[in-house]
């Protein structure tokens, strides 16, 4: 089926609804020129993770809210759950970091072998002190990491993750737009799949307990 393409008047409409459909978290209110290049990036990586284009997720070393250096060879045997935001995102990076940490203490028992991740896409702002006071408002055992810039794209590169700084014209703290998916990683380190932004803890723990259940 050809897929069709908004015109006319509808088009900023259908701009602003793809980017929340694929989980561009839009702090910036950008222009609607900014938002269509985002748009464009954002549904190719989309694209990539629906239909499986390239690999999703690698290896990375960071920084931890103490200050020691992680790497993800140290999760093996835990059902991993990543999540790319930034400290001062105002209001879905928390939203979705709760429902995570919601569904990790409702697993009960089994959330032992769970370890939510939270890899912060603004290392200028994001140190470890900093994540030392903020991850723990979410769950006792949600990992805060860091690193350089280099180290963040990186990774950020390995799953698709889309992020844009943007500086209001009125002023204050610049804010980032970025893609808002929660990844699942097995306890072999193969990525599993992927939750939208706002997704529920009851939906989160009905993906994570098939996945613990195997094979």
């Amino acid at each position: 089926m050809r897929r069709l393409r908004p015109i006319g008047a509808a088009a900023k409409t259908y701009a602003a609804a793809l980017l929340v459909l694929i989980g561009i978290v839009d702090c910036s209110g950008a222009s609607y020129a900014a938002q269509s290049a985002q748009e464009r990036a954002a549904a190719q990586v989309m694209d990539d993770l629906m239909y499986g284009r390239g690999a999703v997720g690698g290896p990375f070393t960071l920084t931890d809210q103490s200050g020691r250096r992680r790497s993800d060879a140290e999760f093996r045997g835990k059902l991993l759950i990543v999540y790319f935001g930034y400290t001062f995102c105002p209001d879905i990076c928390p939203t979705d970091l709760q429902q995570i940490g919601l569904a990790v203490d409702r697993l009960g028992p089994a959330g032992a072998a769970v370890q939510p991740l939270f890899i912060s896409i603004d290392p200028e702002r994001d140190t470890p002190e900093v994540l030392a006071q903020y991850v723990p408002s979410f769950h006792p055992r949600l990992l805060g990491l860091t690193g350089s810039p280099e180290e963040i794209a990186k990774v950020a590169r390995e799953y698709k993750v889309v992020y844009t700084k943007y500086q209001p014209p009125e002023g204050g703290p610049y804010l980032i737009d970025h893609t808002g998916f929660t990844y699942i990683v097995d306890a072999t380190g193969k990525y599993r799949g992927f939750f939208p932004p706002g997704t529920s803890e009851d939906r989160m723990r009905e993906m994570i307990v098939k996945i613990l259940a195997g094979p």
